[in-house]
């Protein structure tokens, strides 16, 4: 099976093609980084109008890239939530005209799904069951995950996602948007414990998030310690160490809870290389594993909504005529997969 994956939740225009016998075929991927740079941040129109001029010259560069036709597909899958309305309109729309067009099924993919499932397409998949932990600009969840769409939520942020944190946190420290992997980079020259951050939410118990005060703390922090640039990157090596920290500690509640012994991580946080680092010794002490996806898979991307999309193909599900896109949608309201 064939599947065309389309994806347009946010800033990203990403197209790929996967086959469920050879694996992926094409990847195209188009960011709006530059285009709101400027806005320093993603302006909701401005998105919807380049997904726009995009999707379809993606499409046919994907098409051409796998040396398909449209006679070779035999489903196409998109982003129908959550994410940005009109942005999700221009790829659902796409989407469902193309499989009509070409007398496929399709079915709506839920975008955080997408990146729960990313790290499937690696070379060693995680089995079921495990914790996840979704970490990226708009979300960061802990996920009891036993199958496809068997999905347990067990905490969440109560404010700011950390990827939004890093983002907020770089924009104080001067730095250009999307601020979070420069925040990481800069924290690569810090010097570990000039500044200590609090860790939000771990003298508690639970496994829910808070970052927005770690956002005022760096604030305050910036305002006491100076404009020098060995003070911004000690500034940005304490703020991400305590991010980190964080994580790890909630996850580690998380696997105590479930027993579990699998940890996979996805969004695009799940690219921070401290953070990796830090849960694969936890879990290498645990005698347990860590998964993630590679880095270009991390962020938004076509390739893991065609993989979620043929999953849920195969087993039978696709979409009705009417076009419909959630700006919100909860991870835990899809219905399971009895076979992956």
């Amino acid at each position: 099976m064939r599947i065309l994956g389309i994806e347009t939740s946010c800033d990203e225009t990403g197209v790929a093609i996967y086959d469920d016998e050879r694996g992926l075929l094409a990847d195209q991927l188009y960011s709006q980084v530059k285009l709101h740079a400027d806005y320093g941040g993603v302006v909701p129109e401005l998105a919807s109008r380049d997904h726009v001029r995009k999707t379809v010259p993606l499409i046919q560069a994907a098409m051409k890239q796998a040396g398909l036709t449209p006679a070779d597909i035999d489903g196409v899958a998109y982003t129908a939530g959550p994410g940005l309305i009109g942005a999700l309109l221009v790829g659902a729309t796409i989407g469902r005209s193309l499989a009509m067009a070409w007398n496929v099924p399709a079915v709506a993919v839920h975008h955080m799904e997408g990146h729960l499932l990313a790290p499937m397409l690696e070379d060693n998949p995680p089995e079921f069951p495990f914790v996840a932990l979704l970490v990226s600009g708009g979300h960061t969840q802990l996920i009891s995950v036993t199958g496809v769409g068997q999905y347990s939520l067990l905490g969440e942020s109560i404010d700011d996602a950390a990827g939004e944190a890093f983002d907020k946190t770089a924009k104080l420290l001067g730095l250009d948007y999307p601020g979070g992997p420069m925040l990481s980079k800069m924290a690569q020259a810090g010097t570990a414990g000039r500044f200590t951050f609090p860790r939000p939410m771990t003298d508690r118990p639970g496994l829910d998030f808070s970052f927005s005060g770690l956002k005022t703390y760096a604030a305050n922090t910036v305002r006491q310690s100076g404009d020098d640039e060995q003070s911004k990157a000690d500034i940005a090596r304490a703020f991400e160490d305590a991010v980190v920290d964080t994580l790890a500690i909630k996850c580690r509640r998380a696997l105590d809870e479930t027993g579990f012994t699998r940890l996979v991580m996805a969004g695009g946080v799940s690219a921070n290389r401290t953070l990796r680092k830090k849960l694969a010794e936890m879990m290498a002490a645990r005698g347990g594993e860590v998964f993630y996806a590679r880095p270009e898979f991390c962020t938004d991307n076509g390739a893991m909504i065609a993989y979620a999309g043929m999953v849920r193909l195969k087993a039978g599900e696709h979409a009705s005529l009417p076009v419909i896109v959630r700006p919100r949608w909860p991870l835990d309201q899809l219905p399971p997969v009895a076979a992956a």
